[in-house]
């Protein structure tokens, strides 16, 4: 039965490539507004984003750093065995890792993937396959070799970055990182952030509205299994948020101003950890918090965001924010107007 959030994406509004290779500034997509009280839309540009805000707001960002997730490996625990692309999902408390392991041939679950094989990958980096995981079956959960600093350079040396069959090229890292991101631990970019630059982000400051920064490593938005994908498994992710971070937020909403989320990785961090009330206090954790139209926003008062394909677990956390048939009416309206969609596309503002 179609849902509020079933609608066609033509393919040619998918962004395949970032707007710097489109000829324009990170800070130059376009930006679709939605009045949270009146409904009306606007269209506007993102480097004007300064005329929704107003002294007091605060904007918080997730500085997450994104990984280059995608690491190629080979099981070695058999003569000749197959190889595949390992793209990390999660680190987990014990220092294991979630990760989508996808055969290069054939079927790409269809390689024999079972609990004590060990892949090997380059520069002696090795890991092995301790159990399919429970919750989201699609993964599986690994040990690798090494830990901490020392594997998170290796990730950096061999990886790559997860690219979906939308995007026209193996484009650098760089193009997959915020300009404020500072903790690795990232496997696909909390993409909401890409346009600021620190320009903006100065000028913004010159003019009142305050930021402020927590961490939530996001996981991967595919299991590459529709089936699995339609089923929106909510996955768990770490996340930090700072007693400075805290603070700013407890007292710009004293003040009357507004806690902007930039990310829905941010609203699910922020209203894991805020009370009843609203307030919010230093936190470390996992947070596997599903957000729809069922919950009550607590602390975030508005939400910068991409703009997500038909039938995303990202369009129910907006469910929070906007009756559903109100957005659908504005993603129907952002289509006909060319807006383009994913990482490297346009972005959504709700105030």
């Amino acid at each position: 039965m179609p849902t509020p959030f079933t609608f066609t994406l033509p393919p040619e509004l998918s962004a395949k490539e970032p707007p710097e290779r489109r000829g324009i500034r990170r800070d130059q997509v376009r930006l679709l507004v939605i009045d949270r009280k009146t409904g009306r839309i606007e269209h506007t540009r993102f480097d004007k984003i300064d005329n929704y805000l107003r002294e007091n707001d605060l904007l918080l960002f997730n500085s997450s750093r994104t990984l280059p997730a995608s690491l190629r490996g080979c099981d070695c625990s058999a003569a000749h065995g197959p190889c595949m692309e390992v793209r990390l999902a999660e680190r987990l408390p014990d220092d294991s890792w979630l990760a989508l392991l996808l055969c290069e041939q054939g079927d790409p679950f269809g390689c024999g993937l079972r609990a004590e094989m060990q892949i090997q990958f380059a520069e002696g980096l090795s890991a092995t396959v301790l159990a399919r995981d429970v919750r989201i079956p699609r993964l599986w959960k690994l040990r690798f070799s090494t830990s901490g600093t020392q594997l998170i350079d290796l990730i950096y040396r061999l990886g790559k970055p997860i690219r979906y069959e939308y995007i026209s090229a193996p484009w650098d890292l760089d193009y997959y990182q915020t300009v404020y991101a500072t903790e690795p631990g990232s496997a696909e970019m909390p993409s909401a952030g890409r346009a600021f630059t620190w320009k903006l982000l100065l000028d913004l400051k010159r003019r009142g509205i305050d930021t402020a920064y927590i961490v939530l490593h996001a996981g991967l938005s595919s299991y590459m299994d529709d089936e699995l994908d339609a089923q929106r498994p909510a996955s768990e992710e770490e996340y930090f948020v700072s007693a400075t971070t805290a603070e700013k937020i407890n007292r710009a909403r004293e003040n009357g101003g507004r806690a902007i989320a930039v990310g829905t990785t941010v609203v699910r961090a922020l209203e894991s950890v805020a009370d009843g009330t609203g307030r919010v206090q230093k936190q470390h954790g996992y947070t596997r918090l599903k957000i729809d139209n069922h919950h009550r926003l607590k602390t975030v008062d508005g939400l910068l965001t991409g703009l997500h394909e038909p039938e995303a677990s990202h369009l129910d956390l907006l469910s929070a924010f906007l009756p559903a048939e109100q957005i659908r009416a504005a993603y129907e309206e952002a289509i006909q107007r060319k807006y383009i969609w994913h990482e490297f596309g346009d972005l959504n503002l709700i105030l």
